[in-house]
């Protein structure tokens, strides 16, 4: 479990529009979504509406960079118990766009395990694939 606040006060860009994208990988559905968050309060609802949405999904990775009620940037990104820390390549996406919002990748398991490096791979090809969408 990570998280990281830090006392940026400059503006970053943000997720304007919901874009979802999906993938599957050795038989496992992964269910991408970039989501316009602003708050941890708006990150928490939007978890909570894709896990019943994906209520089969056995993982819910996440990551958000969001702003605190002074203006401050705050991180967050969790792996929900799924190997290869797929909530850090989430936030490292975020980050190398300078993006705030959240990503969130939901995974029905196929069967098939992929190890750490697959699964990785596959939280982020899906992550990026709900980025693109939302820039077409």
């Amino acid at each position: 479990m990570w998280h990281r606040a830090s006392s940026i006060l400059f503006t970053v860009p943000p997720i304007e529009n919901l874009s979802e994208f999906d993938i599957t990988e050795q038989r496992s559905r992964f269910y991408a979504a970039a989501v316009p968050a602003t708050t941890l309060g708006e990150v928490k609802k939007e978890l909570t509406k894709r896990k019943k949405k994906y209520h089969k999904a056995r993982h819910h990775c996440w990551a958000c960079r969001v702003r605190d009620e002074n203006g401050r940037l705050i991180e967050q990104a969790r792996d929900d118990g799924e190997v290869g820390k797929p909530g850090m390549k989430l936030l490292e996406l975020l980050r190398g766009r300078d993006l705030e919002g959240l990503l969130v990748v939901s995974r029905i398991f196929g069967g098939i395990k992929l190890g750490p490096g697959g699964v990785g791979r596959a939280f982020r090809d899906a992550a990026l694939g709900a980025l693109r969408m939302g820039h077409q």
